[in-house]
């Protein structure tokens, strides 16, 4: 650890170096803006914020042209993603604090995302491409006061991208790129991204039309010699439509779809060339908005259509099997925000949501006509922001499920800014509940007795600004703790397999810290740590230490270049061979350096750039028995008009 540690200062200080060297462009120097989130469900300034929440902005984005969105989402602190450094069609999973995928919550344009066939409805973030995201928010701690099941350590907000103001704009674009791990040595391209936009805003009427694809070949999925590279195909397609009715009502609809192919493999170090996958996505929805004198009502809507199919082949039988899932969410949000006063509003809103599941494999059937459940929660929120620095967030729900019944949870978090200090205090305490997925109670290992699993987290923390806000550092600490989880649980006596609410407490603490420079216009400096500690049986992927770094540097007006390093320590796994040995497993540290160059080759037209990833072609391995990415590189050419 002191070694990686002494190459992390090492870094900083070339940073350090480059900054004060430019020092003489001080008179163009720009303060660090403040960031606008969306705690309450309703944009704030961040300095009334009483959570360090983590934004990644859409100038964050372009400067990491060509990477997936778990390899964006990889680099924020308290955030693990797993399996963005396997082969593109790697499954890939999500931590924050050490919670697992099913306890982080995905919205995209504020409707919950989930898939009500999967065992933990988990949503699977490889549907969607980054090249549609225009902004990303990571709201960590129990959070479903605001957003309900599933944000037990945080929730991952996605916002789309939106209408230009003029009345057609459009872009385009083309990257390709290599794959290889760190034994290949491929020179030709193996990766293929493109898709294009059309957007505007004529009178009242805003749209939005846009197409992506992307092709990649070259990795096997499971680690080994002379294995079959495994493909990835996906392809999406989105429409937007906007109506200004008047000054204060206007209508926002969206049609989505998403199509995922992909080859995979048998498992842990065992190649497979017939296995493969197929997802299919519907969604749409609508949202009017209707502002008036003292506050804004909203109504966010959307229905979810997911269809998987895999054929698999069976070691045992000999012959492929063929698997169906389908599932089906509505989510009906409707919530207003009035406003009493200068420093008190209110939130108040109710959340509909209804799912259903249909299974048919060579084991097993689920009818959706019984595997259903609905939940109606109303809740409200309460926020104070004085004048002398006190900010208070507080509020509640009462979740009502039409199967194991009501839950109710709630938060306070109050905050203190310092007038003549340059320094915020904040606290919260939070709960959080998970419901039973529709497999958990309606398989045959289901049991409809199952209640909630049950989050709580306590932080504490401070930000601080200085120089003039050029430096914005933070720190928090948090401790979690997560009761009744889900539990596959056999009877060695009757040979009775089901699923069971786990009394047990888990336990989670740790520190995040983030520090933001930008000491003249031309140069941003980014850094963050990570420390999670989880007990043992549950700290399965999960590094204590993780470090991110990046530089960004205007060499020129045109000319821009940005550099990541990225530090994960040693975790635990386990693997199960073909005749289902377990291995446990301890996964070395490893050190990832990447680059990108840009450059505007027609001012706010064509841009062109090339990146490396894993620069010094680090042989690691991030998931026991699967490949791994060795050093790449991209090269990609953007339109604008």
């Amino acid at each position: 650890m002191k070694t990686n540690f002494i190459q992390l200062s090492a870094f900083f200080t070339l940073v350090s170096a480059i900054a004060f060297a430019q020092e003489q462009d001080s008179t163009k120097t720009k303060t660090i803006e403040e960031v606008v989130v969306s705690d309450t469900k309703f944009a704030q300034s961040k300095e009334k914020s009483g959570k360090i929440i983590e934004k990644i902005t859409a100038k964050d984005l372009e400067s990491k042209k060509g990477q997936s969105l778990a390899n964006v989402l990889s680099q924020v602190a308290g955030v693990e993603v797993n399996g963005n450094q396997s082969g593109t069609g790697k499954n890939i999973e999500y931590y924050i604090r050490g919670g697992r995928s099913r306890q982080v919550l995905i919205m995209i344009d504020g409707v919950p995302m989930t898939d009500a066939s999967g065992i933990t409805l988990q949503y699977d973030l490889r549907l969607l491409p980054v090249d549609q995201i225009e902004s990303i928010e990571i709201l960590k701690g129990a959070s479903s006061t605001l957003y309900g099941s599933g944000a037990a350590t945080g929730v991952i907000n996605i916002t789309l991208k939106k209408s230009a103001k003029k009345d057609i704009a459009g872009q385009a674009y083309f990257h390709l790129g290599t794959q290889n791990t760190a034994e290949d040595k491929k020179g030709y391209p193996q990766e293929f991204n493109q898709g294009f936009s059309i957007n505007g805003t004529k009178g009242n009427l805003s749209y939005l039309t846009s197409l992506n694809s992307t092709e990649t070949k070259g990795i096997s999925e499971a680690a080994g010699v002379d294995f079959e590279p495994d493909f990835f195909s996906r392809v999406n397609a989105l429409q937007k439509i906007g109506i200004k009715a008047t000054n204060r009502l206007s209508f926002d609809a969206y049609l989505n779809y998403d199509r995922l192919k992909s080859t995979f493999d048998a498992g842990a170090f065992q190649d497979e060339s017939a296995n493969v996958s197929l997802s299919e996505q519907v969604r749409f929805g609508f949202s009017p908005k209707f502002k008036y004198n003292k506050g804004e009502f909203n109504l966010v809507t959307g229905f979810n259509n997911l269809e998987r199919k895999y054929s698999t082949f069976s070691s045992w039988s000999g012959v492929v099997n063929k698997s169906y899932y389908k599932s089906r969410n509505v989510s009906i949000d409707a919530f207003n925000k009035y406003r009493f006063s200068n420093q008190i509003f209110v939130v108040v809103g109710t959340q509909f949501q209804f799912l259903d599941m249909l299974e048919d494999t060579a084991f097993e059937s689920i009818a959706n006509t019984a595997a259903k459940f609905n939940s109606i929660d109303p809740y409200a929120t309460i926020v104070y922001n004085s004048g002398f620095g006190l900010n208070v967030n507080a509020g509640t729900r009462l979740n009502m499920h039409s199967i194991y019944g009501n839950h109710f949870t709630w938060n306070i978090n109050p905050s203190y800014q310092f007038k003549n200090v340059p320094l915020k205090l904040i606290s919260s305490y939070s709960t959080a509940y998970i419901t039973p997925s529709l497999y958990q109670l309606y398989s045959p290992y289901g049991n409809l007795d199952l209640t909630p699993e049950e989050n709580i987290t306590l932080e504490a923390g401070f930000e601080t600004f200085l120089f003039n806000k050029k430096l914005i550092f933070n720190a928090v600490a948090f401790y979690r703790e997560e009761k009744n989880r889900f539990e596959y649980f056999t009877d060695m006596s009757t040979w009775e397999s089901k699923y069971v609410n786990n009394s047990n407490v888990v336990m989670a603490k740790g520190v995040e810290t983030t520090l933001v420079y930008q000491p003249i216009s031309t140069v941003k400096l980014n850094a963050n740590y990570t420390y999670t500690q989880v007990e043992e049986d549950q700290s399965r992927l999960i590094p204590k230490h993780k470090v991110n770094a990046s530089i960004d540097l205007a060499l020129t007006k045109r000319l821009n270049w940005n550099s990541q390093y990225q530090y994960i320590d040693a975790r635990t796994d386990l693997f199960y061979d073909a005749s289902f040995t377990r291995f446990d497993v301890i996964l070395k540290s490893y050190q990832l350096l990447n680059s990108t160059v840009s450059f505007e080759v027609l001012p706010n037209k064509m841009t062109v750039f090339g990146s490396v990833t894993n620069l010094f072609n680090k042989n690691f391995t991030e998931v026991a028995g699967y490949s791994t990415r060795g050093r790449n590189f991209k090269l990609g050419l953007n339109f604008k008009f």
